[in-house]
């Protein structure tokens, strides 16, 4: 596939280079860089992602995973282990020949379920979601999982093959996340919702998690952004932590979040065929199942002091992701290593 690149001045300056590089041997990592993209019209989204897996005392390992979802032909998906990862100060991520940089990710995922490529760009100015409240919270050893959406509200264009199958991309809205760290939460939520309809530049980007300490887990912890006619609304943490209320199972997710002047209530679902499952291994070897549907509905009414009720609604193009202990068996795990 021929790569179109993005015009210079187009593509996003790097915002969140590398963690894995500056990791000591004997300490255990995982890192991994993603794309989320839907169709304009919903119905056909891709989700990708670069990782980087590290046991104590080992050297750093690369995969690539790729997923398409179609509501007409089903999800494929498959995953490869790439060349040793690299560091670039201008790249996000490079796994051999998969390079995932500002303005653009190409790669190819071959195995033998199913051969898929990318060539893709994206542009975008919104500013990134730093989703916890404290920048100490980024370099400390606690929380273990740090996430950041260097792009959270971009278009992509370019190539998708699966297999035999090639797919154009024309300004689909999505996303662009990192997450790193010593240790996966023990559960964890990942929504992501963009071209909302009445307002096709707004977005959502919110991460909710369960962390265990010893014995005891704790409570839902939520943080994201919801971004709505051009304003951007933190929600969770601080003193607006007991403000969440998560009820989640493994194909709906209903919650409540609260901000400054703002409590978004909302649920995302979608039915068991159209999510892929995946395991994600901990450093220390531990595993978690994982199911993600990128093409998911998503609704929300968004309340404000002094302002009536605000509906938005994504239908079949946004990201419910669940992130478990347990083993869920409605929805297959992909037959591949991860680790």
């Amino acid at each position: 596939m021929a790569f179109a690149d993005a015009r210079e001045s187009d593509a996003p300056a790097l915002i969140s280079p590398a963690r894995f590089p500056t990791v000591a041997r004997r300490d255990g990592h995982y890192e991994s860089v993603y794309l989320k993209a839907c169709h304009p019209e919903g119905g056909l989204g891709v989700w990708i992602r670069y990782t980087i897996h590290k046991r104590p005392g080992a050297a750093a390992k690369g995969f690539v995973w790729f997923t398409l979802f179609d509501t007409a032909s089903g999800v494929v998906a498959c995953k490869a282990r790439t060349a040793a990862p690299t560091a670039d100060a201008e790249q996000l991520m490079r796994l051999g020949e998969n390079v995932f940089a500002p303005g653009r990710a190409s790669g190819r995922a071959p195995s033998p379920a199913l051969d898929a490529a990318w060539e893709l760009t994206f542009t975008g100015s919104d500013a990134p979601v730093w989703h916890y409240p404290r920048p100490w919270m980024y370099s400390a050893a606690l929380p273990r999982t740090k996430v950041l959406s260097p792009y959270p509200g971009v278009r992509f264009s370019g190539r998708l093959r699966a297999g035999p199958r090639t797919v154009e991309v024309d300004g689909w809205p999505g996303t662009v996340g990192h997450n790193w760290g010593t240790e996966h939460a023990h559960r964890a939520i990942w929504l992501h919702g963009a071209n909302f309809s009445g307002d096709p530049d707004a977005w959502l980007d919110l991460a909710i998690g369960r962390v265990k300490l010893g014995p005891l887990v704790t409570p839902w912890v939520a943080n994201g952004v919801l971004c709505y006619e051009g304003r951007r609304h933190r929600l969770g943490a601080g003193r607006y932590l007991t403000a969440t209320r998560i009820a989640e199972d493994h194909e709906r997710c209903r919650f409540t979040v609260a901000g400054p002047g703002v409590r978004v209530t909302g649920e995302a679902s979608a039915p068991p065929e159209r999510f892929v499952g995946w395991i994600y291994t901990q450093p220390t070897g531990e595993q978690r199942q994982t199911i993600n549907c990128s093409i998911a509905d998503l609704r929300l009414e968004v309340t404000q002091s002094g302002r009536p009720p605000l509906a938005l609604e994504v239908r079949q193009g946004a990201a419910y992701e669940l992130q478990m202990a347990e083993h869920y068996p409605a929805i297959a795990v992909q037959p591949f290593a991860d680790g």
